[in-house]
């Protein structure tokens, strides 16, 4: 499945691809990446010869009918790894465990340390716990990496995807063996991953916003339901208005002398 779905990707988007060198040829490692599309999960294992498995909503493999099925066989064969999010520190935990699970047999884990897609193509700050944890748990090397315009792909909300060239950019190994077994502090943890986004801050381009995406999000909604809100009540006025005017006209219209008829015009 990786093979056919990724030798697919390549052939008909054509992805450029700097520092294939980083990736080590066996042994685990962390790939730490930015997140501006859905699709972003397909194309960076599309150009590597190791398999990267990545966690995925558990809903996309236990959806019924045919479809579901489908979808459960292709998400598998791409490497994704199903995780209940029903509950937000349960996920968290269920999603550590799985990480680890993946470095221990020797594997990449790949991850995205916002922690959802970037709402605007700007690179939100990273999320402590996931990353940063099975970082210093295994030891395992960071490596950061850079999606290019794969949102203009594939845009939030849209299903076919637009077919142009992205770009994947992968940085040098990061080692932080020397906070090993404390991952239980969060300000290691908080050092930890601002580092790994400073680096794929440098390797993206991308501005860099020092809120999390999630919050971003939520602005982004209040600021468009407050637009509409506004839009509304704006049309409503202009409405009211127009009617009033209608009104006005009418009475004025009631009002008015009648015109002299032909017989007071004959007398």
């Amino acid at each position: 499945m990786k093979l056919t779905v990724g030798g697919s990707l390549k052939t008909v988007f054509r992805p450029w691809v700097e520092g294939l060198e980083n990736i080590p040829d066996e042994g685990p490692a962390i790939l730490a990446s930015n997140h501006l599309s859905f699709s972003d999960s397909f194309f960076l294992p599309a150009v590597l010869d190791r398999k990267v498995t990545f966690i995925a909503k558990a809903e996309y493999f236990t959806s019924p009918g045919v479809k579901g099925k489908l979808t459960a066989a292709f998400f598998k064969g791409v490497g994704q790894l199903p995780v209940d999010r029903s509950g937000a520190r349960g996920a968290g935990e269920a999603a550590i465990k799985s990480g680890i699970d993946v470095i221990e047999r020797g594997e990449l884990f790949g991850i995205y340390p916002e922690g959802t897609r970037s709402p605007d193509g700007r690179l939100y700050r990273g999320k402590p716990g996931g990353l940063a944890r099975v970082a210093l748990a295994t030891g395992a090397p960071v490596i950061p990496v850079a999606m290019i315009d794969t949102e203009k792909i594939q845009p939030p909300g849209k299903v076919v995807p637009k077919l142009m060239r992205p770009g994947i950019r992968i940085g040098k190994p990061l080692d932080f063996s020397r906070y090993q077994g404390m991952e239980g502090d969060r300000f290691i943890l908080r050092s930890v991953t601002d580092e790994v986004m400073y680096e794929i801050m440098k390797l993206s381009g991308q501005e860099y916003v020092d809120i999390y995406a999630t919050a971003a999000k939520r602005q982004i909604a209040d600021a468009a339901k407050k637009k509409a809100e506004l839009e509304k009540k704006a049309e409503q006025e202009k409405k009211a208005e127009q009617e009033k005017k209608k009104a006005e006209q009418e009475k004025a219209g009631q009002g008015a002398p009648r015109g002299k008829t032909g017989r007071d015009k004959a007398a």
